[in-house]
């Protein structure tokens, strides 16, 4: 058995998590701890203190240790790419030393995950302000991958984020999408997409990551492990998606 930790902010989407154990159909087990949002707001100013390292150090890593989690993800995109590339290496490391095991986050996983499939161009469809999805897209040049269009839907609160379903998910990832993009990132925590994803690759014809699905590949990764799961999309199979 492999146990994968996460700290995930409030409560929004985290019944992705064990529907995403349930459809990864293997010996892996994922322990879900909450942190305080404090601030439900797509501001900079609240997302810099939701993913303080105080707040982290605060947020259960105990519980993680005690349940035996191998590996630990910040299960927040906007909580980590907020403090810019350096800040959220600093972030993660700060996260490991205090959890005591390899240790990452949201996105970073997006950037991995991205290099995996072989994506070094893609969109970005994010929930967010104009503003806050900018920040994404310059931290994912940081780390080396080009951004060919973001799309933002000025959603303030993870809570409203929350409510969204396949229609919504599906109508902002077809708005963001770029015909020259190798995958279409939906990089919200807060939204819905462990059982929109094969719907998201047949509609798009192209891999999809979303930012819930990369956490736990993340979590996965840094515990070298990996799992074929196709019904979790191209990140989690090698067979081609079909162009339409």
């Amino acid at each position: 058995m492999t146990a994968l930790g996460f700290l995930y902010p409030g409560h929004s989407a985290e019944d992705d998590y064990p529907r995403i154990e349930q459809l990864l159909g293997s010996d892996i087990r994922l322990d879900v701890v909450h942190t305080d949002i404090g601030t439900d707001a797509h501001r900079v100013d609240a997302l810099l203190e939701m993913g303080s390292a105080e707040r982290l150090a605060a947020a259960g890593v105990e519980e993680l240790r005690m349940s035996g989690a191998e590996s630990v993800v910040w299960a927040c995109t906007s909580g980590s790419f907020v403090h810019g590339w350096e800040g959220a290496q600093e972030q993660v490391r700060t996260l490991a030393v205090t959890a005591g095991m390899p240790a990452s986050s949201t996105s970073f996983a997006f950037v991995h995950a991205a290099k995996e499939i072989g994506a070094g161009r893609v969109a970005v469809a994010a929930t967010y302000p104009d503003d806050v999805a900018g920040l994404f897209a310059d931290f994912l040049r940081a780390g080396g991958i080009e951004v060919l269009q973001v799309r933002g839907a000025g959603i303030i609160t993870a809570a409203e984020v929350g409510t969204w379903g396949e229609e919504e998910v599906l109508a902002l990832a077809r708005q963001a999408d770029s015909p020259d993009a190798g995958a279409v990132l939906l990089p919200d925590t807060a939204l819905h997409t462990a059982t929109h994803i094969p719907a998201l690759e047949k509609e798009l014809g192209k891999p999809v990551l979303t930012a819930n699905q990369v956490t736990v590949w993340e979590a996965l990764r840094l515990t070298d492990r990996r799992v074929n799961a196709p019904s979790l999309g191209a990140l989690f199979t090698r067979e081609p998606i079909v162009q339409v």
